[in-house]
C-alpha cells in the first residue's frame, strides 16, 4: 500500500502546449506516468491546477486515481506537492512528475526494495531523479516549508539513500520543451 503524488498543475509555459494531455503511446503523457506508478502503487494522487476541471473529469471514475485541486498552483511546484501530500494515507509515498513517461516502471520496484526509512532517490546526490520514495513521517516538515523553499531542504539532509541508477532508466527524462516532445515521439514510432 503505497501512494504516489503526481503534480500536473502547471501552465506548461516552456512547452507551449499543456503537457499532461499531450498524446503519447495511444493516450497521454500523464496517462502513461499514472499507468507506470499504478503497477506498484495502490493510489495515484494527481494534483491539478491549470485546467483542473479537465483532469477531474478525465479521472473521476477511476478508483485508484484521486485528483486534488491546488487553487494556488501559480505559486509553483512546491505548492502543488504540498497539496498532494495532504491526501497521502500510506506510510511511504512516491513523488514523480506528469511529464516523465519514460521512467522504467521497475524503478518503482527497486526503490520499494530498499530498506530505508527516510528518503530514497533513484539517482545520485547531484542528479537525484524521479520517482522519489519518502517516509510519510516527513509530511509535517514538507507542509511547513515556506512557498519560497526547495523540497530538497527536507529531503536531502544526509540520511537519504541513492540507488545510483543510470539515465537509461528514464529517471532524468522530463518532457518539458517542444524539442524533447518531438524527440520522444520520433523515438517511439
Amino acid at each position: 500500500m503505497v501512494d504516489c503524488v503526481i503534480p500536473a498543475a502547471g501552465l506548461s509555459s516552456r512547452m507551449g502546449a499543456w503537457k499532461p494531455m499531450l498524446a503519447y503511446q495511444g493516450c497521454t503523457l500523464l496517462d502513461v506516468a499514472i499507468e507506470h506508478a499504478l503497477l506498484f502503487c495502490s493510489k495515484v494522487i494527481v494534483v491539478a491546477g491549470y485546467r483542473a476541471d479537465e483532469l477531474v473529469q478525465r479521472y473521476q471514475h477511476q478508483p485508484h486515481i484521486m485528483v486534488v485541486v491546488n487553487p494556488d498552483y501559480q505559486q509553483g511546484m512546491l505548492s502543488s506537492i504540498q497539496k498532494g501530500i495532504e491526501a497521502v494515507t500510506s506510510s511511504r509515498f512516491f513523488i514523480t512528475h506528469a511529464d516523465m513517461p519514460c521512467i522504467d516502471p521497475q524503478v518503482f520496484r527497486r526503490l520499494l526494495q530498499v530498506d530505508h526509512t527516510r528518503v530514497i532517490f533513484p539517482g545520485n546526490k547531484h542528479q537525484t531523479g524521479h520517482p522519489v520514495l519518502i517516509d510519510a513521517a516527513l509530511i509535517p516538515q514538507m507542509l511547513a516549508l515556506p512557498i519560497t523553499a526547495k523540497m530538497k531542504q527536507v529531503l536531502q539532509t544526509g540520511t537519504e539513500y541513492y540507488l545510483q541508477l543510470n539515465a537509461a532508466s528514464g529517471i532524468y527524462h522530463d518532457i518539458d520543451t517542444p524539442e524533447k516532445y518531438q524527440q520522444l515521439i520520433q523515438t517511439n514510432k
